[in-house]
């Protein structure tokens, strides 16, 4: 793959014309105005990332979550344009100096396609299909639908959102640059090729926008023909990853401080855990200096330390392997190849995640309501899907944006409104849909 190649200004939509620009915004900060002004990333204020939304205490949500990557992909892009460009000065007059932009927006998107209540949402639409009362459609379905939807994926469901033309929208959808699309596909392969995690990149309604954008830049195909369809990934998702793993897993901890899942010592050990003796002892000394005493303020300032070392690992990370990412063959996360100190300590931090925090009672609380909540709107609305033409489908239809084609005479279409439209609410929303549909609140006049 070649740098001048994978960096592109064209627009999914608008291939064959360009729009007068009457500012000097270059395309690629046009994407991030884009998704920032747009209602889907407001919506992710309201859509949960690990604990439960805001009681007295604020932790982050799927909005938060985005911003803070964004900022740290920013880094991750910018230093590392800095270091290619160093070793090869050509590159500077390429679209290559602006991947830090290109990075940040992909972060934001990232998780745009992400249902209510995290990942048990996902999971209870899988679900529906392999274990509920979806299991009766699967001979009505192609094989290739049924995929998708028994492995439905936040990742995929993001690309669908930002290019599918919806009803009465624009063709190209949010119309973003081929860069930016590619760099936010984290797993370039149709569901027919997931592996035992079940993750992939684009549902089949979407597999041919992705094929144009990888031909048009030059992203390696790895599957022959005849198999599922496989790309390798475009380089910029390897940082957009990377911004990812260091903020959800560090930002847990400082959450989980704050809520007292964790003590301060537990806490501080583990941040301190990233940097050898003399490292630890500087910081120490800087909080002492600085005459910080508050133990939350002592957690904020170690977890920056914590992401800029991280940061700077991942650059150096992705700059030694420069030539096995642009040739397809770099296996794993840029996390997975950090130094040794550093990757300890990360897996430290996630195998007690893990114990403490993913599996503490609020967090569980939030999972088994969420999924039985997702389950019940899959169950009622999939059914209406279904039959419309029953009265009580009728009402429920009613409930439906106009973008999303519940009315299609395609089934597999209907079937999809259906989880467009539940992917999309917000946790509450979606509370409220719920309580609505079994006549537990009525609305007060």
């Amino acid at each position: 793959m070649d740098w001048n190649k994978l960096i592109s200004y064209k627009r999914l939509g608008q291939e064959s014309r360009h729009s007068e620009r009457h500012d000097d915004r270059t395309e690629f900060k046009r994407d991030y105005d884009r998704l920032i002004f747009s209602a889907p990333f407001r919506r992710m204020q309201n859509k949960t990332q690990v604990f439960p939304l805001p009681g007295s205490i604020f932790v982050h949500n799927r909005l938060t979550h985005s911003l803070e990557v964004a900022s740290v992909g920013m880094s991750l892009g910018n230093d590392v344009a800095n270091i290619l460009i160093g070793r090869e000065p050509a590159l500077q007059q390429s679209l290559l100096p602006h991947i830090g932009t290109i990075v940040s927006t992909a972060c934001l998107a990232h998780d745009m396609g992400n249902p209510p209540f995290g990942h048990s949402g996902e999971k209870a639409i899988q679900a529906f299909f392999t274990e509920g009362g979806g299991a009766a459609l699967r001979s009505l379905l192609t094989p290739e639908f049924w995929s998708d939807i028994t492995h439905f994926e936040g990742n995929a469901n993001a690309f669908r959102l930002l290019t599918h033309r919806f009803k009465g929208r624009r063709d190209g959808g949010f119309v973003m640059t081929y860069a930016t699309l590619a760099a936010i596909v984290k797993y370039p392969f149709s569901s027919m090729a997931a592996g035992k995690k079940g993750k992939f990149g684009f549902f089949g309604s979407e597999q041919a926008i992705y094929e144009r954008i990888a031909q048009e830049l030059g992203i390696r195909k790895l599957s022959a023909e005849g198999e599922p369809l496989r790309y390798a990934r475009h380089p910029l998702v390897y940082l957009v990853e990377a911004a990812d793993d260091i903020c959800y897993e560090i930002m847990d901890i400082e959450d989980s401080h704050k809520l007292k899942i964790l003590t301060f010592d537990e806490t501080a050990d583990m941040l301190l855990g990233f940097f050898e003796e003399h490292d630890r002892q500087q910081i120490l000394r800087r909080i002492t200096d600085e005459g910080i005493t508050d133990d939350n303020e002592k957690v904020i300032y170690m977890r920056a330390c914590v992401i800029g070392k991280l940061e700077n690992e991942c650059v150096k990370v992705f700059a030694d392997h420069e030539q096995q990412i642009l040739s397809g063959t770099f296996e794993g996360s840029l996390i997975d190849h950090i130094s040794t100190r550093q990757h300890e300590a990360y897996r430290r931090c996630t195998a007690i995640s893990v114990k403490k925090i993913y599996n503490s009672r609020p967090v569980l609380d939030v999972e088994l309501s969420g999924y039985k909540i997702i389950e019940t709107l899959m169950e009622s609305l999939t059914e209406a899907a279904v039959h419309p033409e029953k009265f009580h489908s009728q009402q429920l239809i009613r409930r439906f944006s106009s973008q999303y084609d519940i009315c299609s005479p395609s089934l597999e279409d209907r079937i999809m409104a259906v989880i467009d439209y539940i992917s999309g609410m917000t946790d509450v929303y979606a509370l409220d849909i719920y309580q609505k549909i079994n006549g537990i609140s009525l609305p007060i006049v």
